[in-house]
């Protein structure tokens, strides 16, 4: 079990590389390593949501599920004079997106290694950011969703993305259940990109 990305401690052997990278429109540089979501290189889907995130200049984001940072990074040079926290239940990712935010220059972050909301529940934020872990199962996403929420301050929003066959659907009734009004901004190949607001 301990092998999975979204485990607190990957068994996986180190196998360190690094990616370049251009994310709206930033020249970026990536460390990765084994046992973390998407080590060759930024995945589809969170590039997708990259794209498409609107955030404004002093906003406060949280990353859920950060892995080794592309979008917490990305949302930090958007962010300006604003902040972004990212999270993670990864110990490797957490280090890696550390590491990530140095070499990018990038110091409007804290990443935390935290259990879902465990390490955030005291704040509140402006915007959340999200791919979700789909493989740790509906129930985990579910509650990303709905403590994600309580977290939000007024008017604050909600990005998500999530592919169509790994349960876009009941991804968008159940943010509908909680949100009220749900919009599906865009969609790129099977990725729909959910904008939930408070």
């Amino acid at each position: 079990m301990s092998n999975h990305y979204y485990s607190k401690t990957p068994g996986t052997a180190h196998n360190r590389q690094t990616h370049d990278d251009t994310l709206r429109g930033f020249p970026l540089k990536f460390v990765t390593d084994a046992g973390v979501f998407s080590k060759t290189g930024v995945d589809y889907g969170s590039r997708v949501l990259i794209e498409t995130m609107e955030l404004k200049d002093g906003d406060r984001i949280l990353d859920v599920g950060c892995g080794y940072g592309p979008i917490g990074i990305t949302a930090a040079k958007l962010a300006g004079s604003g902040h972004v926290t990212m999270i993670d239940i990864n110990e490797r990712a957490v280090e890696l997106a550390r590491e990530n935010a140095k070499l990018n220059r990038v110091s409007n972050v804290t990443v935390l290694q935290s259990d879902l909301f465990e390490a955030v529940r005291e704040e509140r934020f402006d915007v959340i950011l999200t791919n979700p872990p789909i493989r740790a199962g509906k129930a985990v996403v579910h509650k990303i969703f709905e403590e994600g929420y309580s977290l939000l301050k007024d008017g604050g929003v909600m990005w998500v993305v999530i592919q169509k066959k790994q349960g876009a659907p009941s991804a968008m009734d159940k943010l509908e259940s909680i949100f009220g009004e749900v919009e599906e901004v865009t969609k790129d190949k099977g990725y729909r990109i959910l904008r939930a607001q408070k």
